[in-house]
Formats: structure tokens, C-alpha cells, sequence
């Protein structure tokens, strides 16, 4: 018998009073050639993310001296370097993926005189982690915190570069958000993802809104009935496929339906709150929307819809309550007010949250017996090293997946005082990108942080 061949970018196929539907399909054997590659070439390429939180971690003497006078403990770097290191408390929830953790990096670009305020760490801090260059002076304004950048941050650098895209899939990056709480309504305060000066992408901020994007549903977003039928439609022809298909395949094809009516059903048991999205509450469960949203990007990931995407946890500067955490005020407010203890509850909080965002890709597996987090390199930071004094130094760096091989797993690197542009360098290096060196206005390296390579 013929060997089934399907394309990469195959569908399931239907119709919604009168309009098309479609939803694409994981990847699966009856796509692959004898050498276990795509027709069009590709492979399991690495994908690229960029998680982000916002505040950066508890203060302590690494930090500086005013830190230090608090005489609070370091509950952020590991006690040992090199593989196989011990999780510290904070790092805890991340242990079951065996991140890659690089401490003590801090920015080095030149920061000029004038217009004076340039040294904010909200700000500095940010435009290095995310661009690898300085605030742009021009325009730039302390005390209404108007800023921009001078160049794309790292998701679109990733996602715009010739060599990353064999050819271009429907979204050549998606951007995400989880909290609604913003520290201002303008600008650079609502997105972390810039294509270049004066021009962010705004996340969406919508489970529903993300899944109508992916899947095509038509007409408005989130009307639930409309979204049953959308499923619906494609049922027949995805019984037509499963009966040509093999039996892992069919497997396969099995699980990823499964997973669309599970986050189907998810979204019903909110389709309220998701068409009428006002100000946050307090008790904006972000664990909960982390995974609905998480697990909408794995699927865009495994289906061929992207390659590269950002996730804004909370917002640059975020006023997000966390109330479930019996804290009262925001969370820029509770750092400015030097609250210590709440700070520490609230960063294990945000990564009990990244915990939960990598699980979603770990759990998809691959026809090559990996899992999707194998594939994948995904960039955590935040804005600045701690958000008491807006210190800059112990910049907060996280890299998660392997990267197709390219990357090891479970490595702690400390460098107090490093470049923090080594990081970029080590991600685009992972992600098989041609860049010698990266970082700007004085900040350029040609160093990746050691030992996290194959």
C-alpha cells in the first residue's frame, strides 16, 4: 500500500454558515520523508520565547549596599555553579524542567546625561534585557516616564532575521499578555515587545481572543455557540483523515482534537468574563490564564502557526494586586514601599507561574519521541535586578528548553558584573542564528555565558 504523504502545512477543513474554517494540524509522520524531514525542508527546528515578569526578585546585598542594610538573604542564585546545580527557593518551581540560570549580569550600555533620568532602572534595565541597546534620548522624559527603544526587542529581532524562517508560516510572531494591570495607559508601559522606536506590539490579553486569531473563528471574537460550531465543522473531515492515517498517527491526531475541546470547554466556563474584559479584579487568577494561554501558544508552536512569540506575565513597573496572596497594594507600590516579605511571595508566585508556562510545551510530544520544550529556547527576565531601589545589578536571566540540541540543561553560570548582553548572544547562538557578537552603545559582546552551549 501507498505511503499516506501529508504537508507540513496541512488542514482540517469546514464551514461556518458559509464560511470557511480551518485548523491546522500537529505534526505527524505521514509528513515526514524516510530521513525524518519535512517536504519543505524543515525539520524540528528550535522556537524562540520570551517570558516576562515584571518588578525583578527580593533585594539583598548582591544588590548594593542600601540593599544590604535590610539584611534580608539571597533567595534567587544557587549555591553552586556548573550542571546539576541545587535550586534555590525561588528557582524551585522551575527545577522540574532543569533551567539554565545565569546570575550576577548586569547592563552595560552608556547612559548619557541629558535628558536626565536615563539610569532608571525601570528603564535601563528593560531596554538592555530586551534590546541589547540603551533607552533612545531622543524624546525621552523622566517625570511622565516617556521612553521607547532604538531597536526591535529580541522576539522580533529573532523573528524578522533571513535565516530564521525557511519559509514564513501565518504568524511570524505572536504576542501575549496575562495581567491587565499597567503602571501607565501609554506607551512603553502596555508592551514589551518593540518592532523599533515609537512602534510596540500590544499583546493580546484574551484566551478567547488568542484562540479566535489561531483558529479563524469568524465574525467577532469570543461568541462561544459561534466557537462549538468552528470545532464542529472540521470533525467530519478530520474522521476522512483518521482513517487514512497509521496508528501513531491517528494517535496523534486524537490528542490534539482532545486538547482543542478540553481548551474549548476551558474557555466556556469563562466565556463571560472573556467578552467583557473591564479592569482587572484583585483576584485575577494568573496561574489559571497562564496555562490557557500557554497552552494555546504550544499548539500555534506544533501545528507550524509560529516560531517565535513574547509573554508578558505583568506589565513593565505592573500594578497588579496580589490579593490572593493576602497583599493588599500593587506590587509597585509594595516595592517602592521596601515590603520585602510580600515581594518574595509574589516572585515565587510569578514563577510557580513560568513553571506552569513551560509545562505546556513539555507535555506535547514529538514525532521523534522529544518533547516540545526540547525544541524550545525561551528567554525569562524582567526589568531590573530588584525593584526597591530600581537596582540593576544581578539582572534576573532564565533560558528554558534545549534548543534542538543546541543547548545543555540544568547549568548555573555567575558572573558578578557580566555583560548582560551575553545572554541575547547565548539565545541567538541556540537558536542556530549567525550573529558573532550583540549589545550596543557600549555594551557589545562577542562572549556567550559560559557553559550553557553544546
Amino acid at each position: 500500500m501507498k505511503r499516506l504523504q501529508l504537508s507540513r502545512r496541512s488542514f482540517l477543513r469546514g464551514t461556518v454558515g458559509g464560511i470557511a474554517i480551518s485548523l491546522a494540524l500537529p505534526p505527524l509522520e505521514a509528513m515526514l520523508d524516510s530521513n525524518g524531514a519535512y517536504a519543505d525542508g524543515s525539520g524540528e527546528e528550535p522556537f524562540f520565547g520570551l517570558f516576562y515578569w515584571a518588578n525583578g526578585l527580593p533585594w539583598n546585598g548582591k544588590h548594593g549596599a542600601m540593599q544590604g542594610s535590610s539584611g534580608q538573604q539571597d533567595l534567587w542564585t544557587p549555591g553552586q555553579v556548573g550542571a546539576g546545580y541545587a535550586a534555590s527557593p525561588l528557582l524551585k518551581p522551575l527545577e522540574r524542567h532543569k533551567v539554565c540560570v545565569a546570575t550576577g549580569l548586569e547592563p552595560k550600555t552608556e547612559v548619557p546625561p541629558l535628558p536626565p533620568g536615563q539610569s532608571d532602572g525601570h528603564m535601563r534595565g528593560f531596554m538592555v534585557a530586551m534590546t541589547g541597546d540603551r533607552i533612545r534620548p531622543m524624546g525621552f522624559d523622566h517625570p511622565s516616564h516617556t521612553l521607547t527603544a532604538l531597536r526591535p526587542s529580541l522576539d522580533q529581532l529573532v523573528a524578522k532575521h533571513p535565516s530564521f524562517y525557511k519559509a514564513a508560516p501565518r504568524f511570524r510572531s505572536l504576542q501575549v499578555g496575562v495581567s491587565r494591570a499597567r503602571f501607565h495607559e501609554y506607551g512603553h508601559w502596555n508592551a514589551i515587545s518593540y518592532n523599533g522606536p515609537d512602534s510596540t506590539n500590544p499583546p493580546i490579553l484574551s484566551a478567547t481572543e488568542l484562540f479566535d486569531l489561531l483558529f479563524a473563528v469568524p465574525g467577532e471574537s469570543a461568541e462561544l455557540g459561534r466557537r462549538a460550531k468552528a470545532l464542529d465543522a472540521v470533525l467530519a473531515d478530520a474522521k476522512q483523515l483518521r482513517g487514512r492515517l497509521g496508528t501513531r498517527d491517528g494517535a496523534r491526531l486524537d490528542g490534539h482534537l482532545d486538547q482543542l475541546s478540553e481548551i474549548q470547554r476551558r474557555l466556556s466556563m469563562t466565556a463571560v468574563a472573556c467578552k467583557t474584559p473591564g479592569r482587572p479584579s484583585d483576584d485575577v487568577d494568573l496561574h489559571k490564564k497562564t496555562t490557557a494561554m500557554a497552552d494555546l501558544l504550544a499548539i500555534a508552536v506544533n501545528c507550524g502557526l509560529t516560531r517565535a512569540f513574547s509573554f508578558m506575565l505583568t506589565s513593565p513597573a505592573t500594578t497588579h494586586v496580589f490579593s490572593n496572596l493576602g497583599v493588599g497594594d500593587d506590587m509597585h507600590k509594595v516595592c517602592h514601599d521596601g515590603r520585602w516579605e510580600d515581594i518574595r511571595k509574589i516572585t515565587l508566585y510569578q514563577m510557580e507561574a513560568f513553571a506552569l508556562f513551560l509545562d505546556a510545551f513539555a507535555k506535547v510530544p514529538q514525532p521523534s519521541g522529544k518533547t516540545l520544550l526540547d525544541r524550545a529556547v525561551i528567554y525569562g527576565t524582567s526589568e531590573y535586578g530588584e525593584g526597591w531601589q530600581h537596582g540593576e545589578r544581578e539582572h534576573p536571566i532564565v533560558i528554558a528548553g534545549r534548543g534542538g540540541g543546541r543547548l545543555k540543561a540544568g547549568i548555573h553560570t555567575r558572573e558578578p558584573g557580566g555583560n548582560l548582553c551575553k545572554a541575547q548572544l547565548t539565545v541567538l547562538r541556540a537558536l542556530g542564528l549567525p550573529f558573532d557578537s550583540f549589545g550596543f552603545n557600549g555594551a557589545q559582546t562577542s562572549s556567550t555565558v559560559d557553559g550553557m552551549l553544546v
